[in-house]
């Protein structure tokens, strides 16, 4: 397949430090820059997003209705877990209504200040991409909440009693904002948004999907079986799944085979860490302290984050959502803890007291008691 034409520039970056990303055009097949790599490798259009059915049917059904009416449409907010394709749906969303796209995130807008600079440049229907949203300071939000609700922002002019509050009319545009924290969002922001979309995890046949398009689009030869096992390793995370995908390639190149068959992707995994349920070093890393150094908790995230090397919001982010959902970590009042799953995973036998607490963490129905409602 053969890639749009190349464009090596980059983004042009404003003033303001959030940069338009409308005219983006990569070559799949240019090789080095990771991140250029994986923006080629994103899908345009909403027909061509594999998975999230439920999320992609409602940002449809939003969109058409939004073009049919000539309007922007209402805020949209994307939740979830990093790599499922929150950035991708909002470079869809721009692309669904031909309008421009400024990229910034949260953690870069700490003044009003930089936000107004933003809010003021922005066109008539253009889409502004906040990453991670909930890092925005509090007077930034502050001054969001207006923007959002009635198009405008008041630029304070001098300081003290001699403060006077300027009203800037600002053209209609669209937020779409993207958090992987939605809890930390304050109500008032959460609730400006008038589309809320959650993005889980992907199963292994919307994996083989991706893969399978990514190989095409970088010219990868690969057979279904080779495909099938990155795609079941991969976390349900399709960032992780194209990731893998490249580090096979790479392996098979190094190795003298040039296709990503089953044998490549078994190798490859292994060498980089990848074990048979998908748990790379962190997830190993999190459950072997959690069950050697903690006897399978419970223990607190700080002092589970300060065993394995990693800062809270990594545990917390990245590992963490994967073994929760796959059974292999409980959050409890106390803390996290180990199930059965994650014993049986590591060959270790759990101690007598750890096992007696699995059992009242996981009660199992005794057919001789009386159940609820008899």
């Amino acid at each position: 397949m053969t890639g749009p034409d190349v464009d090596p520039s980059p983004e042009p970056e404003c003033a303001d430090g959030s940069y338009d990303a409308t005219a983006r055009i990569v070559d799949p097949s240019i090789e080095g820059d990771e991140e250029r790599v994986e923006a080629a490798l994103r899908p345009r259009r909403l027909s061509e997003f594999p998975g999230q059915p439920r999320v992609r049917e409602q940002l449809a059904l939003v969109l058409e209705a939004a073009r049919r009416r000539g309007a922007p449409p209402d805020h949209i907010l994307l939740s979830g877990p990093p790599g499922l394709g929150k950035t991708t749906l909002a470079m869809i969303t721009a692309a669904e209504l031909e309008a421009p796209i400024r990229i910034t995130s949260g953690p870069a807008i700490q003044h009003a200040g930089d936000l107004a600079s933003i809010l003021s440049s922005l066109t008539e229907g253009e889409v502004l991409f906040l990453d991670e949203i909930h890092r925005m300071s509090r007077p930034a939000e502050e001054m969001l909440y207006l923007a959002m609700e009635d198009f405008r922002v008041d630029i304070i002019v001098g300081k003290g009693p001699g403060a006077t509050a300027i009203p800037l009319e600002l053209a209609p545009f669209t937020v779409v904002g993207a958090t992987t924290r939605a809890g930390l969002l304050p109500a008032p922001l959460r609730d400006r948004f008038g589309f809320t979309g959650h993005l889980d995890f992907y199963d292994t046949r919307d994996l083989e999907t991706i893969l399978v398009r990514s190989a095409g689009l970088l010219g990868i030869e690969e057979d279904a079986a080779g495909i099938h096992e990155i795609a079941r390793r991969s976390r349900g995370t399709p960032r992780i799944a194209n990731r893998l995908l490249r580090r096979v390639r790479d392996w098979a190149q190094v190795h003298g085979s040039h296709i990503v068959d089953l044998g490549a992707a078994e190798a490859a995994l292994a060498l980089f860490d990848v074990d048979e349920r998908g748990l790379d070093r962190l997830d190993r890393a999190v459950l072997e302290a959690l069950c050697s150094r903690f006897a399978g908790g419970p223990v607190g995230l700080s002092t589970l984050a300060v065993a394995v090397g990693e800062e809270s919001d990594t545990v917390e982010t990245v590992a963490e959502p994967y073994l929760v959902r796959e059974g292999y970590m409980l959050r409890t009042p106390r803390g996290r803890m180990a199930t059965a799953r994650t014993w049986e995973h590591l060959g270790l036998r759990p101690p007598a007291s750890t096992a007696a607490g699995l059992q009242q963490a996981l009660p199992i129905e005794d057919p001789a008691l009386p159940q609820q409602g008899d």
